[in-house]
């Protein structure tokens, strides 16, 4: 293909050379071997879940850890601000009701901060685990984008602070090992937030945008809602 030079891309590549391999390296050395995303599946994430493995801790690739389980971001940031916080490098972090309706918006919220209590003693990194959304920037060992989220009733919104979540990365899995009877009854007993908008825009956007793994986009632009307008009429 033509390229806006007039000469194909090989063309303008022709005689191109790398003065450093650290940067554009050949694909028998790369950064990460396995690609810098990876998406998980599992009973907290059935629909999938997004880790940047090259950007955390490889011990965290395989790790089990009790949940810390946080419903809101003004909650989850005044129990990391608290230096006195009970808190170890295995607990695994929650935010959740951060999605595309329960933020609402799917708000750039998965940058989870690592708790000064933990920071005071030297660590840097832990599991943190989200159904909030964060852009390519990311650090540290963050799973994000959980889907369903738990304000539309996921698998995440059935999680208790003290249970254990497993990740196991070299299998693509995240769960939390709470057995089903445990869950079938939390779901019984779950029930759901009550609705924020009443009329509106607000209204529109919580009845009809789709979840983290279909793009977080409004229902009725798929073809599949309905046949298309077709072109104005122009007189």
């Amino acid at each position: 293909v033509i390229t806006v030079t007039g000469k194909t891309l090989a063309e303008n590549l022709e005689g191109a050379q790398v003065y450093n391999d650290d940067v554009i390296r050949p694909l028998s050395n790369p950064v990460y071997h396995e690609g810098s995303l990876a998406v998980l599946r599992g009973n907290l994430c059935p629909d999938g879940a997004v880790i940047k493995p090259a950007a955390c801790d490889p011990k965290y690739y395989k790790h089990e850890g009790p949940a810390l389980v946080f419903d809101s971001y003004p909650e989850m940031k005044k129990a990391v601000d608290d230096e006195d916080l009970e808190i170890t490098p295995d607990t695994v972090m929650v935010l959740r009701n951060a999605g595309p309706q329960g933020g609402p918006g799917f708000p750039e919220w998965g940058m989870l901060p690592i708790p000064k209590a933990l920071i005071k003693q030297g660590y840097r990194d832990m599991l943190r685990i989200s159904d909030a959304r964060m852009s390519g920037t990311s650090y540290g060992a963050c799973v994000l984008h959980v889907a369903p989220e738990s304000y539309v009733g996921g698998p995440l919104a059935l999680l208790k602070t003290g249970d254990i979540v497993r990740l196991d990365l070299e299998a693509r899995t995240l769960d939390m090992l709470v057995d089903a009877a445990e869950l079938e009854a939390r779901r019984a007993a779950w029930s759901a937030p009550a609705k924020r908008y009443e009329r509106g825009y607000g209204h529109m956007f919580s009845k009809h945008v789709t979840q983290a793994d279909k793009g977080c986009d409004f229902d009725f632009l798929e073809t599949s809602y309905g046949a298309t307008a077709g072109e104005p009429d122009i007189f």
